[in-house]
């Protein structure tokens, strides 16, 4: 067997709903205690840096604030994948996957959007400007909650799927958006600072803690992303044998 054939065969494996549990059965604990080990090591690197000569103690929202942004992205674009999985491929668990991320990306919009206000008042003197960068992460917030809301309106799981599914492609127009609008427009925020051509322009006494917190968040993402998606597989699980219990139950009384 070729690897190629190999990855395919192991790919085909984890589009069975049991074979996934069992895998997230085993991943998540160690995902969980690794991502606790991360968060740990990265709040005691950011507090134990000094401040910053500018803006003094408030540079340590920095290390929640950058990778919740970062991640509020990140999600989407998963979401995105996994939409594409739906729509074309017909996965399985693609729309369990897209549907189980969107109240994790959601909280990280949130939460970006939370220390974004608390940063931005001392060093610009607001806690919001409609500027292109805030409004377009607004907006992401926004389509996060209306595919949650989008989700539980409908009944049906598969007319539910394939909706979100081509929502959430439509609305991926607006990340490239939020990642270049501090280039393409006149805003508050700086350029890329941390990743760029010609390296990273944080000190690394800050770039250190803030790159351990990123890897932190990311773990938290996918440990969360994976309970989530096993959480909805047991729930549709359960929500199947009640309709077949109920079926039973009316042939019952019908035949009575």
């Amino acid at each position: 067997m070729t690897d190629q054939s190999f990855a395919i065969k192991r790919l085909s494996d984890l589009a069975n709903p049991t074979r996934f549990l069992a895998l997230a059965e085993r991943v998540i604990p160690w995902m969980g205690g690794l991502t606790a080990i991360l968060l740990v090591g990265g709040l005691y690197l950011s507090f134990s840096t000094e401040g910053d000569y500018q803006q003094g103690e408030t540079v340590r929202i920095m290390y929640v604030h950058v990778p919740s942004a970062w991640l509020s992205m990140m999600c989407y674009t998963v979401m995105a994948i996994a939409a594409i999985g739906t729509l074309v491929w017909r996965h399985p668990l693609a729309d369990v996957a897209h549907k189980a991320a969107a109240p994790i990306g959601a909280a990280f919009t949130l939460i970006a959007l939370i220390t974004g206000s608390l940063w931005g008042k001392p060093m610009w003197g607001t806690w919001w400007v409609w500027d292109a960068r805030l409004t377009s992460v607004f907006v992401l917030f926004l389509m996060y909650l209306g595919l949650i809301a989008l989700n539980r309106a409908i009944d049906d799981p598969s007319k539910a799927a394939r909706l979100s599914a081509v929502l959430i492609l439509v609305g991926f127009v607006n990340i490239p958006i939020i990642k270049f609008s501090v280039e393409w427009w006149n805003t508050l925020h700086q350029p890329a600072s941390v990743l760029r051509m010609g390296g990273s322009a944080v000190d690394p006494e800050f770039l250190r803690p803030l790159l351990l917190m990123a890897v932190a968040f990311t773990l938290l993402f996918f440990t969360l992303h994976l309970t989530a998606m096993r959480n909805e597989i047991w729930r549709r699980r359960i929500a199947a044998q009640r309709r077949l219990a109920a079926r039973m139950a009316s042939r019952e009384e019908a035949a009575g």
